[in-house]
């Protein structure tokens, strides 16, 4: 098995790699669209604004390629930044288009919140799903100001910070979190293993 990391310069590729380095899942920081295409699972890491990591995307031309991906049946999880791309849209700096891969918005935390929403909350699963498996009730590291608003259907847990916040988020086999697994201790190398369960069985499907 290999994931691939995308490299956009703006994402935490590093520690996501070490991440799946420690539980043994080969994988490579790459924005080669051969690389990306061939690779059984991608993960979209991000830190920073979601304006500037979508022109960042476009100026490597991997806009197409992850929705082509997506497209082929192949399993994409975004990280933090990575996952609010992955919506429609954000208001983050005016109205900004994201990858249009799970139906939503992506909102800037209430008045009523401490911005950003930086550190440790639990994770109350709504769905089941091998991300969520046995992480009710556990702890995972968030570092944000924005957050998806989206329907329901899509949100398989949730943490409560003022609002609810969607901390994973899925449609088919397109999969975010807002929180950083590769900073949640256990908890988050679980989830990462979870994303390599749903990598299996994509695979064992085509």
């Amino acid at each position: 098995m290999q994931i691939a990391i995308i490299d956009y310069d703006a994402g935490n590729t590093k520690s996501v790699s070490k991440a799946l380095d420690f539980i043994g899942i080969e994988n490579t920081i790459t924005a080669v669209k051969k690389t990306i295409l061939e690779a059984d699972g991608i993960i979209l890491p991000g830190v920073g604004a979601f304006p500037q990591a979508m022109a960042a995307l476009e100026e490597r031309d991997l806009i197409a390629v992850l929705q082509e991906a997506v497209a082929h049946g192949k399993p994409l999880l975004g990280v933090c930044l990575g996952m609010q791309l992955l919506l429609d849209s954000s208001e983050e700096f005016g109205y900004t288009q994201g990858l249009g891969l799970i139906p939503g918005h992506a909102k800037l935390l209430p008045d009523t919140a401490k911005i950003p929403h930086m550190g440790w909350n639990q994770l109350e699963v709504k769905q089941d799903s091998p991300l969520t498996r046995d992480q009710d009730g556990n702890f995972v590291y968030y570092v944000h100001s924005y957050y998806a608003v989206c329907d329901a259907k899509y949100v398989m847990a949730s943490s409560d910070y003022s609002v609810e916040i969607p901390g994973i988020i899925a449609n088919e086999n397109v999969y975010g979190a807002q929180f950083h697994p590769e900073k949640s201790g256990q908890a988050g190398l679980e989830i990462l293993q979870g994303f390599k369960e749903v990598i299996t069985c994509a695979s064992s499907q085509q």
